[in-house]
């Protein structure tokens, strides 16, 4: 884009408001541009296209979504950050809406009349919870277009773990039985500050095709019950979830097998044949 306003650097923003990150928040700020700048080229081409933003703290993945041409919202409830979130309203116009707030409480679908991009350096303490939530509206495709959001690398390889190794589980099953999650970049611990003490990964999310007649909440209670005893049998997790031991001999599966065992096809055909 041309004609992009000449803003001070991040650094600059921070130390002029006085912001601290804070743990309580999990906040960590990234000031390196050029790191921000590749990760909002992600998703794509955003120009004119909705984005949110959750926890942007003092803006710095936000320039660079701005200055792609997104049209962002974002959402942030650490108050300290809002006169600096201000700025960068001011120098783009039209471009940015910030609302003071917990992301939690908040349905992206009333804050947008369009399709839109989730794009952000989630705060850890909530960023899975908001990931899960993403993932397991009952509508599909759902109206958010991708999602590109920072982890902890432990967390991005469950993700996009495969059956049998030991970061698979439940948070697998659930990212990829209609969707198609990737890692899209790795960043070091030292990108940070303050540094946390573990490596973080940007992980690329695109809705796939949905298996017919399966309910996403029984899929939710099925890899609930199969890997909350994880070390135990399937006969013995999943005996609580009516139904579902005479799924496995329907769908010809040992209940002595354990749930990091189980392809994700298998989790859907089991939660298929519950959803009747």
């Amino acid at each position: 884009m041309t004609n992009l306003p000449d803003l001070p650097p991040l650094r600059e923003v921070v130390q002029r408001h006085g912001l601290i990150a804070t743990k309580a928040l999990g906040q960590n700020f990234l000031f390196d541009e050029q790191l921000l700048a590749r990760i909002a080229m992600v998703p794509g081409d955003l120009k004119g296209q909705n984005v949110l933003e959750v926890g942007p703290g003092p803006g710095g993945l936000t320039r660079a979504l701005l200055r792609r041409g997104a049209n962002v919202t974002a959402i942030e409830m650490d108050r300290r950050c809002l006169p600096a979130l201000a700025e960068l309203a001011e120098a783009f116009p039209g471009q940015l809406t910030v609302i003071e707030g917990d992301a939690t409480k908040i349905a992206p679908e009333t804050l947008f009349d369009a399709p839109w991009h989730v794009v952000a350096n989630l705060p850890y303490n909530v960023g899975t919870a908001l990931f899960v939530g993403w993932l397991s509206g009952p509508d599909w495709p759902p109206q958010w277009r991708s999602l590109t959001l920072m982890f902890q690398q432990e967390v991005a390889e469950r993700i996009i773990a495969a059956p049998g190794s030991d970061a698979y589980g439940r948070l697998a099953v659930l990212a990829q039985w209609r969707a198609k999650p990737r890692i899209a970049m790795r960043v070091h611990r030292s990108a940070f500050t303050p540094p946390p003490k573990v490596m973080s990964a940007i992980i690329h999310v695109e809705p796939a095709a949905m298996p017919a007649g399966v309910s996403a909440r029984m899929l939710e209670r099925v890899t609930e019950a199969a890997f909350g005893q994880r070390r135990k049998m399937l006969r013995q997790s999943l005996k609580g979830l009516p139904g579902a031991l005479e799924a496995l001999e329907t769908l010809g599966l040992d209940p002595q097998r354990r749930a990091e065992t189980l392809a994700i096809t298998d989790f859907v055909a089991i939660a298929g044949l519950l959803s009747r």
